[in-house]
């Protein structure tokens, strides 16, 4: 899901939607008015599931989407090898998902992890 906000509006650490990927923006650049044009702004981010740096350059009073990030909590019911079985604490539905590198030791059977999701994408996050 996604809704469409002013660029003005967006600010760092928020959410944004670069070639159809969910980007968390890290660096937001406003230009000032020229004699015949609008503001401009300059937006790097970095993709929340691929992890790659993407930009932008759009006039401030136009229009671009944001995704509709969702935090969830999980519970684990099993690991193998670097795929995770989790149980969403919410609706108790079950799925597999990927652990990435960094978080292997901290994801144990039983335990309790957070994942976000947005776009029909998750990710486990131990933020």
């Amino acid at each position: 899901m996604k809704q469409q906000v002013e660029v003005k509006e967006l600010k760092e650490g928020k959410y944004v939607i670069i070639d159809d990927e969910p980007c968390i923006i890290k660096g937001l650049s406003k230009s000032k008015p020229g004699k015949h044009g609008s503001a401009k702004a300059r937006i790097d981010a970095v993709g929340i599931f691929d992890g790659q740096k993407r930009s932008i350059v759009s006039s401030v009073s136009s229009k671009t989407f944001v995704p509709i990030v969702e935090r969830k909590s999980a519970q684990v019911l099993s690991v193998s090898g670097d795929i995770a079985q989790l149980m969403d604490m919410e609706d108790y539905s079950t799925f597999e998902m990927q652990i990435p590198d960094e978080y292997k030791d901290r994801v144990n059977e039983g335990g309790d992890i957070s994942y976000i999701t947005a776009m029909g994408k998750m990710k486990i996050d131990l933020r």
